[in-house]
């Protein structure tokens, strides 16, 4: 089953050191290509987050960016020491109480007080685990939907390779007739213009000339190549740059059928066969 290369997912979070939001992005792309935004508190994670979105994403051009709500740095916490704290309000107060008059205090001044306030510093391996398990969610909901995107491509694709064949089908029927036309209308007009030449050239002449109007091989080649594309289809692996050459196969024996073409329903034939193919073409562009 093909994925598609495009799609976004969106996961929010709510830790106890702060909130915050992964966001993924994939669009087409000949090969795979991650691009990694982090604030500074996290880059310690790059590695790990660009590991992961390689494992998951085999094609593709992937923007991931991870948003954390401003203001102080999420592994720091201010924590006031309330021991130390109330000692110092006390203390304060019976120096008050010795110089007979109340002691003004001021809540900045006791907090600039050293050992007043503490830092308490997040346990960095704990919020990166969590903050990656979320990423992880985060690239399942991605998957899924690049999925559910490539089950459409994979029926609009179906439903052109049937219409190959049926053109193909068409063909099978059409050229072998058109051949034996072609070759007694040209039959008859040798003999017009050159009543004297001999009958063994003439029958020479004619199977050059169907020589080059069998197109045979070449709906064969295309009838193969459709079948593959189908086969490749079910396959449960990246897909994409198979499908690509398969396009490449399948354009140049539908111009070569077009530059055999000696009447106008197989020219009608051609032509709809290079519609049909630039279509799946198109398709293939997104698949992984």
């Amino acid at each position: 089953m093909p994925f598609s290369m495009t799609a976004f997912a969106r996961v929010e979070f709510d830790l106890e050191w702060g909130r915050g939001a992964w966001e993924l992005r994939s669009v087409n792309h000949r090969y795979a290509e991650i691009f990694v935004r982090l604030p500074d508190d996290f880059r310690v994670l790059e590695g790990a987050v660009r590991e992961r979105i390689a494992t998951a994403v085999k094609r593709g051009k992937v923007d991931c960016t991870l948003r954390v709500e401003a203001g102080r740095s999420v592994f720091k916490e201010l924590r006031v020491n309330q021991r130390a704290a109330t000692d110092l309000i006390r203390a304060a107060r019976e120096v008050g109480e010795l110089l007979g008059r109340e002691a003004e205090l001021n809540p900045l001044d006791i907090l600039r007080w050293p050992g007043v306030t503490e830092i308490d510093e997040v346990d960095l391996d704990r919020a990166a685990q969590a903050v990656l398990q979320v990423l992880d969610d985060t690239l399942d909901q991605l998957l899924d939907t690049r999925r559910r995107e490539g089950e459409k491509l994979e029926s609009v694709m179906l439903a052109r390779l049937d219409s190959v064949r049926a053109q193909l089908d068409l063909l099978n029927v059409r050229v072998p007739e058109i051949i034996d036309s072609v070759r007694d209308r040209y039959h008859q007009r040798v003999r017009e213009v050159a009543g004297g030449l001999d009958e063994a050239r003439i029958e020479q002449e004619c199977a050059l000339l169907v020589q080059r109007l069998d197109v045979a091989e070449e709906l064969d080649r295309l009838a193969t190549h459709v079948e593959e594309v189908a086969r490749v289809l079910e396959q449960d692996e990246p897909m994409g740059r198979r499908l690509d050459f398969l396009m490449q196969e399948l354009n140049r024996e539908a111009n070569t059928l077009g530059s055999k073409s000696a009447h106008v329903d197989t020219d009608g034939a051609a032509i709809e066969l290079k519609v049909l193919i630039e279509q799946l073409r198109e398709q293939v562009q997104n698949i992984e």
